[in-house]
């Protein structure tokens, strides 16, 4: 998640002309506590200061940002383990480099163009969706922001967003450009290759016990037992309150006889049929079955395969022809009906199974209705244990105690880490299992902690009883893990060697066909490879490597997954027909061209950094984190 966060930070362009101010801010906040603050900046460049609320504002608006972009509220303190702060503060200081050169040109912006900008900030429109001055007042007051200090912010971004225009606006890629880009894009290569599998290297002897320790003691780190709690639990639902046993007999039959309509099910019929286009043809058949002949013969000989014949499994009703469904409730089981005028024609029929009406027998569905009425009964309790089970925590009862007081179960896992695997590596089956353990590892020992939620009426009760910490393991403990590591990298390592042999035999004029024929293997060929295909035998690793050496050259590297080593020849390199500019889409230009503007407005900033001196005042950036 670190690495995707830093990632969504971004260049510094995007945030640096909103780093002091957020112009929809409606939706969030900060407190009026903080303008009580000291007076000193977090950040002096030249002239030009970011105060505490200034920065603040900027830390608040990032949190947001990301929050929204991974689906949960991020704390403070998550933002500092992620860097947050020391992003924001990048950007606040870009922001104050391009204030203080505004001020070096003396940047303008006049009354009325600010009165625009302001009146165009969705924050401030009322029902009419025009500038409202009573809601431009009640937004400020909520951030705790004063008007003249809003207006001021405005300024700066403006001022800022002249200079911006002035280096990107209207930046254009050169033809020369997007020819490249069409060529290297565009270019194909062709390889023939051999894959080295690990069974040609198959006799790796066991490790002796020095380089077994060798090996230890330089993969230690991959040797370490996680952190370990031991979690107890316990649910509070419907499902485990439910007692089915105590539900009498004569329950069960009294919901039996109340909802017989539900364990009851109508007369059914398996129709086929033979349809006809007219209905002489019909009577024609008809006479021949009357005759002895078997209903499914007569529709072969006819031609109509046997999948032609079922029409379907109905009850009475629901047959979609009424005519057909009519007749066909009229016959006998294995009874052919008379000739039919259907909605498609005339159909002749036949009954092969009758399923008749009836209810399932009470023994049948006795266990279902003891549990449906005991989940209604305990349904109703939930509420009034959940009630006991607080009371009897709140006099100093423990979960066990409380537990066993409302006769109720409470487990306890012994070892459990955080991704949810037991010591030996197996899952346990556990209510709310990814919540239960995710919570389990972000509270302390003998917590007692809030319920989780199950599903709309129900709670899942948790605490550490005990915290075994994260630990180097012995050698001893490891030893048949760290033998098998050892084998495989010894693996790899021989089957490496294998592949640089076969690539100098080769560049000293052997052909891979008659080293492949030697190893028992075969020469494969790849054609038409671009710079996006994955491969399903090189894949994108192995597609980079065809891509990094020049046509007749030879290269090797290892397979993903451990599928063994590839030893390849590049046998030709095509480049396309047209690698004119308009070879490239409008998105691809438009990209291209927005990360370019990127490149020159960072260059800019870093540019000014060297102009100006920038000073940055730890002490006042703490205090504004800590409102």
């Amino acid at each position: 998640m670190l690495t995707s966060l830093r990632n969504a930070s971004g260049s510094l362009v995007v945030k640096l002309l909103l780093g002091l101010l957020v112009l929809s801010f409606a939706v969030w906040g900060i407190s009026g506590q903080m303008l009580g603050g000291g007076s000193n900046n977090v950040v002096t460049v030249g002239e030009t200061s970011v105060s505490p609320i200034d920065y603040r504002l900027a830390h608040d608006r990032q949190m947001m940002m990301m929050s929204q972009q991974f689906g949960t509220q991020l704390t403070r303190e998550q933002a500092r383990a992620f860097g947050v702060d020391q992003q924001v503060l990048s950007q606040v200081v870009a922001g104050a480099l391009l204030d203080e050169q505004a001020r070096e040109m003396r940047l303008g912006l006049s009354v009325d163009r600010l009165a625009a900008l302001t009146a165009e900030d969705p924050a401030f429109r009322g029902p009419d969706g025009r500038f409202d001055r009573g809601q431009f007042e009640w937004v400020l007051r909520q951030v705790g922001m004063r008007s003249q200090d809003y207006l001021a912010n405005r300024e700066r971004v403006a001022k800022r967003q002249q200079i911006v225009e002035a280096v990107s606006d209207g930046l254009t890629l050169p033809d020369t450009f997007l020819r490249a880009m069409a060529l290297h894009q565009g270019e194909r290569r062709s390889v023939d290759m051999i894959i080295l599998p690990p069974r040609l290297v198959d006799d790796v002897e066991a490790p002796t016990q020095a380089e077994l320790e060798a090996w230890y003691e330089a993969n230690q780190e991959n040797y370490v037992a996680p952190e370990y709690r031991t979690v107890s639990y316990l649910r509070l639902d419907p499902d485990s309150l439910a007692d089915p046993a105590a539900i009498s007999d004569d329950e069960v039959e009294a919901y039996y006889q109340a909802n017989i309509e539900r364990f009851s099910a109508e007369e059914q019929r398996r129709i086929e049929q033979i349809v006809f286009g007219d209905a002489d043809e019909a009577e024609a058949a008809l006479a021949r079955i009357r005759d002895g002949e078997d209903f499914a013969a007569v529709a072969q000989d006819l031609g109509r395969a046997p999948g032609d014949l079922l029409l379907g499994i109905y009850a009475e009703g629901q047959v979609p022809d009424a005519a057909i469904g009519a007749a066909a409730f009229e016959l006998d089981e294995g009874e052919v009906s008379d000739v039919v005028e259907g909605m498609f024609g005339a159909i002749l029929l036949r009954v092969t199974e009758i399923t008749p009406a009836g209810a399932e027998p009470l023994a049948d569905v006795e266990d279902e209705i003891r549990q449906e009425i005991a989940l209604d009964r305990s349904s109703d309790m939930v509420m009034s244990v959940y009630d006991s089970y607080e009371d009897a925590r709140a006099a100093g009862d423990t979960m066990q105690e409380a537990a066993d007081s409302l006769q109720l179960n409470a487990v306890t896992i012994e070892a459990i880490d955080a991704s949810g695997r037991t010591p030996d590596g197996s899952t346990l089956d556990i209510p709310e299992a990814s919540a239960l353990v995710e919570e389990a590892f972000a509270t302390e020992e003998g917590v007692e902690n809030p319920p989780i939620n199950i599903g709309t009426l129900g709670f899942l009760y948790y605490e550490v009883d005990a915290i075994a910490p994260s630990r180097q393991m012995t050698l001893d403990e490891v030893r048949e893990q760290a033998a098998a590591d050892w084998t495989a990298a010894e693996r790899a390592s021989r089957l490496s060697e294998l592949a640089a042999d076969i690539r100098q035999r080769v560049d000293g004029g052997e052909s891979l066909a008659e080293i492949a024929e030697e190893l028992g293997l075969s020469v494969q060929n790849k054609y038409g490879l671009n710079r996006t295909t994955n491969d399903s035998d090189l894949g994108r690793d192995g597609v980079a490597a065809v891509f990094a050496v020049p046509q007749g050259a030879t290269s090797a590297m290892s397979l993903p997954d451990g599928r063994g080593h590839v030893v390849f020849t590049v046998t030709n390199v095509s480049q396309p027909m047209a690698a004119g500019p308009d070879a490239i889409d409008e998105n691809t230009r438009t990209r291209m061209s927005a990360g370019l503007s990127d490149d020159l407005l960072d260059q800019l900033v870093a540019r000014l950094q060297g102009v100006y001196p920038v000073s940055v005042n730890q002490n006042a950036l703490q205090q504004a984190l800590s409102f």
